[in-house]
């Protein structure tokens, strides 16, 4: 019996979605929410399916589908789940899921809006799923390209005031407008695209030309030369959208200035993109050269936490504040990559899902914050967790998940990248990830108490809670970050198949 195309009706409902919104709910702003909420739910309940009926016994890619497209190129559409991939499919469709109710408010040309965002995370889905390198680059820029329009047409643009002796480049340049923003994103990351594609055909090359399948590709034994340069070119071109230090300059502004959902896809799914490049085809494909260029990814990495720490201290934007903290807990990302460990590479998937349920729910409820005070600046706000309680409770369990606190998906995570980083060949790496989380307390609390738990502020008045269909997020959300803390093993279950294989083609079994 033919299993059901599963991935397949995962990855393309938001595709059909959008093209029944173009075509069929014009003029009609209720039915293109409930088209997109009706079509993203499709993928939510699918990827659950998944997760609860994925083998952990037989482990390995499963839920397999594959069609092939150019026969003498040896590309085909082939995909598969395994459980690195299983528990990013599952993120990015509680991630989407929530940003449509999050975006609800949307009123200007709502419409080409909805279809862009889910065009743009059916391209997310297609990269944790496909198994083919060329398809895999075509999913791939399908989910960065529409970031373009989605950021430029429905953005905002932040107030940034230029000063010392480069602030004329500043002004001629619109540092802090939405539209350069957004211009600024593209060119980082087709730059990284060029890094990728050549690394993608240097392996198609090497293997003989006759197939684009990681399956095929996996059991190909790349000369060490040939090793090296392939993972640094995956390390920068992935490392791009992963934010790594100091291509990362990027990512604050893009968060910074776009909308609500684009920013929960933005830093929730769209950087572990990055990092699941890394680890998928880099650590995957290139043990000899993951090996022997680990020490560069885990200093880098290092600095990431620490940097990224430091720089979100330094707002005064509360919007700028999650961005930067997402560059430094995208540093623990790498780290628990880098160390080659069972334990660390562990800690490094859960990172990226306990990451982008934070931080999808961090820019969720800055959204609510600037739409009801029509403000993101830190200093002028006070006392909003009177008359936003369910606003405010949110954003402190959001914050203690991203402090690390015990019971929250943010502690497991972190728990495991430390150990593994102990265990690994450079201990020193543990020093600066510690420090990173002290610093992150710092200004988690700091932020908390000043917007919600402070005195009252008098600039802002009339303000209200979160209503209606702004609940599903939050409430969604919330409880995802508490279910993953308090019953790890549910993740970490079927991510230990995968890295157990993954590990034994580097260091050994």
């Amino acid at each position: 019996m033919t299993p059901p195309p599963v991935l397949s009706l995962i990855t393309w409902s938001p595709f059909v979605g959008a093209l029944l919104i173009m075509f069929t709910a014009r003029h009609h702003p209720l039915a293109v929410r409930l088209i997109a909420a009706v079509t993203t739910g499709v993928s939510t309940i699918a990827s659950l399916w998944i997760y609860v009926a994925y083998d952990r016994e037989a482990a390995g890619f499963q839920f397999y589908e594959k069609l092939p497209l150019v026969p003498p190129l040896g590309i085909s559409y082939e995909l598969g789940v395994d459980g690195i991939s299983l528990l990013l499919v599952l993120l990015t469709s509680v991630i989407i899921f929530a940003g449509v109710f999050a975006s609800w408010t949307i009123a200007v040309r709502s419409q080409e809006f909805y279809a862009l965002l889910l065009t743009l995370v059916t391209g997310v889905f297609g990269v944790f799923v496909t198994l083919d390198l060329f398809v895999f680059f075509l999913f791939y820029e399908l989910a960065v390209l529409p970031m373009y329009l989605l950021i430029g047409v429905w953005g905002s643009s932040g107030e940034i005031r230029p000063r010392g002796i480069f602030a004329w480049a500043y002004r001629e340049a619109g540092v802090g407008t939405k539209e350069y923003a957004a211009m600024k994103l593209t060119l980082y990351l087709l730059f990284g695209s060029a890094f990728i594609l050549v690394g993608i055909f240097a392996l198609y090359v090497n293997a003989g030309a006759s197939s684009f399948s990681f399956v095929d590709l996996e059991g190909v034994s790349f000369a060490p030369a040939v090793q090296r340069w392939v993972f640094l070119a995956f390390y920068v071109g992935f490392g791009v959208l992963a934010g790594i230090w100091p291509l990362h300059t990027w990512s604050p502004d893009g968060h910074a200035s776009a909308p609500t959902a684009v920013s929960m896809l933005h830093a929730g799914v769209l950087m572990k993109l990055g990092a699941y490049g890394v680890v998928r085809m880099g650590l995957g494909l290139l043990p000899g050269g993951a090996a022997e260029l680990a020490w560069l990814m885990g200093t880098i990495a290092c600095v990431n936490i620490v940097y990224g720490a430091l720089s979100a201290m330094a707002q005064t934007d509360l919007k700028y504040v999650i961005a930067y903290s997402s560059v430094s807990h995208m540093g623990i990302v790498m780290l628990g990559a880098a160390t080659l460990t069972e334990t660390g590479l562990n800690g490094s998937v859960f990172q990226m899902f306990a990451h982008g349920v934070m931080t999808g729910l961090f820019f969720a409820l800055v959204g609510l914050v600037y739409e009801k005070a029509h403000s993101r600046e830190i200093g002028k706000m006070g006392g909003f967790g009177a008359v936003m309680p369910g606003i405010a409770t949110a954003f402190t369990v959001g914050g203690l998940s991203s402090l690390g606190l015990p019971a929250t998906a943010g502690f497991i995570a972190e728990l495991l990248t430390f150990l593994g980083a102990w265990r690994s060949d450079h201990q020193w790496w543990l020093f600066p990830a510690v420090a990173g989380t002290f610093l992150t307390a710092v200004y988690v609390l700091r932020v908390a108490k000043q917007i919600f738990w402070g005195p009252p502020s008098p600039h802002f008045h009339d303000l209200e809670d979160a209503r209606g269909p702004e609940w599903v997020a939050l409430v969604l959300l919330v409880a995802v970050l508490v279910l993953f803390g308090m019953a790890p093993g549910v993740a970490i279950g079927p991510i230990d198949t995968a890295t157990t294989l993954l590990l034994s083609r580097i260091v050994g079994p």
